[in-house]
């Protein structure tokens, strides 16, 4: 199981700790680092900065949205990205939900996401291969466009630049069961959300047709502390805000996955004080044995512990979310 670091996207303003966690990950010799996006810092420039300084260790977005770009600026921003750093790009999708599709980007959110997913990969696909000018009869991503407002002028298009790698890994982040079944089908590696290694069951069997090298890369936060319940709480935070403020009330994807994990009850009272404005309350809410199931957190020995049940499934890359150089070092030590 590799080790990579997760460094998500930006708060106020940049993380000055970023380019120093960076390059003591690529130093403790960490695969990867990667880069988010929400609706603030986009995941390509701060990955393009990390590059620049960096000389080994690979690059990957987890994720970039694909409301934000056309599949072909994406492939074109990807295929840049990976000559600029000698071939170390991996890139990492996610359709994202209707409140942030709609509400930030002003695009709707596909009727069939599904679908959507799968025709905006198949032009990356195209454009990463070079191998004839990107056609696709496609409902969403149709290449040349030719909808009812189309000049009828569009012109099928290969890429000017020969990319570096026509098999640059494409990931997807995915969380329903038939979603992760199609990653499993088209991409090179899944990014889940939230992983808990004591419930690799509910991924057996969409993960039973993966091929060899297919990367299985969840994110988890990882904290070097004596209280674990302390070390708990940025979890909670996190999970406070995706379940009760990233989505609806009716349609949220994170609240329905802690739901599959067996919290259904506790993710709508999450969601419930949320969107009430009692935040604080919010946070509280989210069990502590879903937080801690889906994080290593507490003193060294309790996450060597806790590693080895994600070293026995089906994990690839483990992403750490770590707040600090020590962290880092702990956690190489233990996986090495």
């Amino acid at each position: 199981m590799r080790l990579g670091l997760a460094l998500g996207y930006w708060g106020r303003g940049p993380d000055p700790r970023h380019l120093e966690l960076t390059r003591e990950a690529e130093r403790l010799g960490y695969h990867s680092v990667w880069t988010a996006e929400s609706w603030g810092s986009d995941a390509f420039t701060p990955l393009t900065w990390l590059a620049a300084h960096t000389s080994r260790i690979a690059l990957g977005t987890a994720v970039a949205q694909m409301a934000a770009r056309t599949p072909t600026a994406t492939a074109m921003q990807a295929l840049t990205l990976d000559h600029l750093s000698g071939g170390r790009m991996m890139l990492g999708l996610g359709l994202s939900g209707p409140q942030v599709v709609e509400g930030w980007y002003g695009r709707p959110f596909p009727k069939s996401p599904l679908t959507a997913t799968r025709e905006y990969v198949e032009v990356i696909r195209q454009v990463l291969a070079r191998e004839a000018p990107v056609r696709l009869d496609g409902r969403y991503h149709a290449h040349p466009y030719a909808g009812p407002d189309a000049t009828g002028l569009g012109k099928p298009l290969k890429p000017i630049v020969h990319p570096l790698r026509a098999g640059l890994p494409v990931l997807l982040g995915a969380e329903g069961p038939k979603n992760i079944t199609q990653t499993v089908r088209i991409a090179d590696g899944w990014l889940p959300l939230y992983w808990s290694p004591s419930r690799t069951e509910l991924y057996r069997e969409a993960l039973a047709d993966a091929r060899d090298g297919f990367m299985v890369a969840p994110m988890a936060q990882v904290r070097v502390c004596a209280d674990v319940a302390e070390g708990l709480r940025p979890v909670k935070a996190m999970l406070g805000f995706y379940i009760g403020g990233m989505g609806h009330a009716a349609r949220n994807f994170h609240a329905d996955l802690m739901g599959r994990f067996g919290y259904e009850a506790e993710a709508r009272r999450v969601q419930e004080l949320f969107l009430a404005g009692r935040r604080a309350e919010a946070i509280d809410a989210v069990p502590d044995a879903f937080a801690d199931e889906i994080s290593l957190v507490g003193p060294r020995e309790r996450i060597a512990e806790r590693l080895e049940l994600w070293r026995e499934g089906p994990v690839t890359d483990l992403l750490a979310v770590a707040p600090d150089a020590e962290t880092l070092r702990v956690l190489a030590e233990l996986a090495g």
